[in-house]
């Protein structure tokens, strides 16, 4: 792996250049996203940058620059043509409370790892899921943004170990499924898309997204609503989605 931070790589460094004091680490103060590399050219990058400088906009990180965030990913993308790379934002090094002075410095990171090659047959055949006893956090203020806080995320796939389940799916307080640890969720129903909605709980991840567009485009009804374990077993499809899987049925 490969990391920058602010700029700098760290394969040139003898320190991490990380502060302790970061609110990343103390407060998951911050956003991240995933990304798909290859052949020199990342997977929908406008739509994971407008998806960051709204998540930016909702969490009141004003002094995130954009354009560095652009410099660090192309320095990152000439390094490893093929790769997954993960950007993290956070508000920076502050003092110590949980109030932000609004002086902080952002803090950019990025690291770069080869892709792990998924089984092939995954996106043919389909994969195997479960329901997790973890419970999806509820909260409308964050809800949708790829934001720093994943200990639900974390405390679900601890659940299993069987190589044979691809993914776990999460649930809110009300039995909603809210989508898996790590995709969103699609359900056929009829000639109608259906996939969760993400009021409470839950990421609008980018390859959810690409898949409501062409649905659109092509003239298939979508719709986003409440889904029950039952509406799951009941579907005619489903599949599960995200930025470095694509489409798994």
């Amino acid at each position: 792996m490969t990391t920058w931070i602010n700029g700098s790589c760290q394969a040139d460094r003898t320190d991490t250049g990380l502060d302790a004091s970061d609110r990343g680490l103390c407060y998951g103060d911050g956003l991240f996203e995933t990304m798909r590399l290859e052949n020199g050219a990342i997977d929908h990058f406008d739509r994971h940058l407008a998806r960051l400088a709204q998540g930016c906009a909702r969490l009141g990180l004003e002094r995130v620059d954009l354009g560095l965030v652009r410099s660090d990913i192309d320095a990152a993308t000439r390094a490893a043509p093929n790769a997954v790379l993960k950007l993290l934002i956070t508000r920076g090094p502050g003092a110590r409370g949980y109030r932000p002075s609004g002086e902080e410095q952002p803090t950019r990171i990025i690291s770069s790892t080869e892709p792990r090659i998924a089984d092939a047959s995954f996106a043919t055949l389909g994969v195997r899921v479960r329901f997790c006893r973890t419970p999806a956090t509820e909260n409308a203020a964050f809800a949708g943004l790829k934001h720093l806080n994943r200990l639900d995320s974390v405390l679900a796939r601890r659940e299993w170990s069987d190589p044979g389940i691809a993914e776990g799916l999460m649930c809110d307080s009300h039995g909603s499924v809210v989508g898996g640890t790590m995709s969103n969720v699609f359900a056929v129903r009829g000639q109608t898309l259906v996939t969760p909605r993400i009021e409470r709980a839950g990421v609008r991840g980018i390859m959810r997204s690409v898949v409501i567009d062409a649905a659109f485009a092509a003239g298939i009804a979508v719709a986003e609503e409440s889904l029950s374990a039952t509406d799951l077993g009941t579907a005619e499809e489903l599949f599960l989605t995200n930025s470095l899987i694509g489409v798994w049925p």
